[in-house]
């Protein structure tokens, strides 16, 4: 069964906004049609996210739980929310209140006048300190020179998607997930809408994850490392030629008074770092390469709780 309009969330630790995140999205979703469904994904949330959704639900049938049986990870979990949602359109928006719910009605309005297929959320002003405004573009910067289809700069979650595109979206069956990239590569009319983001305290985002986001979204989408480390052995090549060449001449004119130290050492902390650093990067992409070719879900589903169940929460 169809419906008019599906917005999918996820929750992690969320129960502080599961109440008002319902409130505010079902009131925008209402000026829109009658005709709508709210698909709240429990990605493991340690605390009581689940009991607030599952009470939201008994209360409105509209609104569809999928309660998945581990943390797989913000952007597998919303992957999930869209493959179990039937909304002709469907807006996709983070539960923690940071992107207002209320901005369904702005992107509508964008999507009605510019028959696009996706209206996506883009920060006029990137927000936080100066240290998170720096890495994010320092991030987006490096970002933008390795990939070959470039992300847009400050992108938020929240965005509004015809069902077209949605389907498109879903066939991906990577495993190793990255939104930002896929949204991209799906290709479609997708615009542009500049939106205030609001900011709560702390964040499921530190920077030992923001780098893990980091060097996911190169190494899924982008085999320039590779190049570049073929480019880098070209360079350090031709850097040990000119080296040698000079410490020869030295050698012969007397300008080495130890004579084989200063190249041994050079050579060994120059080439040794080098080394380490392309095996690296090779290992991330064979570990791509395994987790791929083992073709497991990339999330596990517990129980779904559809408008036909009773209240009790049992099929």
């Amino acid at each position: 069964m169809t419906v008019r309009l599906s917005v999918v969330t996820s929750l992690y630790k969320s129960a502080e906004f599961v109440g008002e995140f319902y409130r505010r999205a079902a009131d925008a979703a209402a000026r829109l049609t009658p005709d709508w469904e709210i698909v709240m994904v429990n990605d493991g949330s340690p605390d009581n996210s689940l009991e607030r959704a599952i009470e939201l639900h008994r209360r409105d049938p509209r609104v569809r739980i999928v309660d998945l049986s581990r943390n797989f990870g913000h952007h597998k979990a919303l992957m999930t929310g869209l493959l179990h949602s039937r909304g002709d359109i469907v807006f996709l928006i983070d539960a923690d209140l940071e992107e207002d719910p209320a901005w369904l009605s702005t992107f509508y309005e964008a999507m009605q006048a510019t028959r696009a297929d996706v209206i996506y959320g883009v920060q006029r002003s990137r927000k936080g300190g100066w240290l998170e405004r720096a890495t994010g573009a320092f991030f987006y910067g490096i970002f933008n020179k390795l990939l070959t289809f470039p992300f847009p700069r400050n992108v938020v979650t929240a965005r509004l998607m015809t069902r077209r595109y949605v389907n498109a979206l879903v066939q991906h069956q990577d495993r190793e997930i990255n939104l930002a990239g896929l949204w991209v590569i799906t290709g479609f009319d997708q615009r542009a809408l500049d939106v205030n983001k609001g900011k709560r305290g702390g964040s499921s985002y530190g920077m030992r994850r923001r780098i893990s986001v980091f060097v996911n979204a190169i190494t899924s989408f982008s085999n320039r490392p590779l190049l570049y480390i073929f480019q880098l052995g070209i360079c350090v090549i031709l850097i040990s030629i000119v080296a040698g060449l000079v410490l020869v001449y030295k050698s012969f004119t007397g300008g080495i008074g130890v004579p084989g130290w200063a190249s041994i050492m050079v050579s060994i902390w120059f080439l040794g770092g080098v080394t380490i650093f392309c095996v690296g990067v090779l290992g991330i992409y064979l570990a791509k390469v395994f987790t791929e070719t083992k073709n497991r879900p990339y999330t596990v589903v517990r129980h779904v709780y559809e408008p036909a169940e009773d209240s009790s929460g049992e099929r």
